[in-house]
């Protein structure tokens, strides 16, 4: 069984006072693995970020079905959600959102506090965490004292200390550069290979080759998708590239 399926997703908004409506998602359907990679890309208006939304169960869809391990996210109850979240899902954000009155260690242990573990076990979580992404050194810092690349190390941090079933990350690269970006790519290579899923929206077409597969949304649908197979982050690049080439321009079968 599939970690996460999204069948038949359909998502639109209508205005305010019930006037016009807007269908961002008409008829999404994918699977995701355990331990996959996957890398989402798009337009803007494509509808990718409202997928992410109802992934992370921060949105609701108009129809179709979200299940995660088997789960029907939409049987969640409203009280429930913030909870199931914190237990079953990791977020990195294109800006980080660290609190810069907390220390980066209490940042990275936010999410440990709400789920009212005890001092000991986060302790054991962040020692360990710290090591694994190489940055016990900043621990004690602050979010205003550190580096783009060292944030989102932090950001990183926070989301995998919890031990997540997905790590959802919403252009995780966007606000990095060029040394901070190849940092963070082979960074989730890195927790991919030790097991990690990751679903990453990015408009990077770098960001995007470091994955193993790509679905290019648009107009609301899966319109295609690539996988990375034997190829090299350069050769898959150059795929993904072209492929864009034809989502953007109409061209193709």
């Amino acid at each position: 069984m599939p970690l996460l399926e999204v069948t038949n997703l359909k998502k639109v908004y209508t205005t305010r006072f019930g006037g016009a409506s807007v269908q961002a998602l008409s008829d999404v359907s994918f699977s995701v693995e355990q331990g996959e990679y996957v890398a989402i890309m798009g337009e803007s208006g494509s509808g990718k970020t409202t997928l992410l939304n109802i992934l992370a169960a921060l949105d609701r869809p108009t129809a179709g079905e979200v299940r995660l391990s088997g789960k029907d996210m939409e049987q969640i109850k409203e009280r429930d959600l913030a909870a199931f979240r914190r237990e079953n899902l990791g977020f990195v954000f294109q800006e980080f959102n660290l609190l810069d009155t907390f220390s980066v260690e209490d940042n990275i242990l936010l999410p440990l506090v709400l789920q009212g573990r005890t001092y000991p076990q986060m302790a054991g979580a962040l020692e360990t965490i710290a090591k694994r992404l190489h940055i016990s050194d900043l621990l004690k810092k602050y979010p205003y004292e550190i580096s783009g690349g060292q944030k989102q190390r932090a950001a990183v941090a926070r989301a995998l200390i919890t031990q997540p079933q997905i790590l959802l990350a919403d252009e995780p690269t966007g606000a990095l550069d060029s040394k901070a970006t190849d940092g963070l790519l082979q960074l989730f290579e890195e927790v991919n290979l030790m097991g990690q899923t990751i679903l990453m929206v990015t408009h990077s077409v770098k960001a995007a080759s470091h994955a193993g597969r790509v679905l290019f949304i648009k107009d609301g649908q899966v319109f295609h998708q690539l996988y990375r197979g034997g190829n090299s982050c350069e050769q898959f690049y150059t795929r993904i590239a072209d492929s864009l080439t034809v989502l953007t321009t109409g061209g193709g079968d």
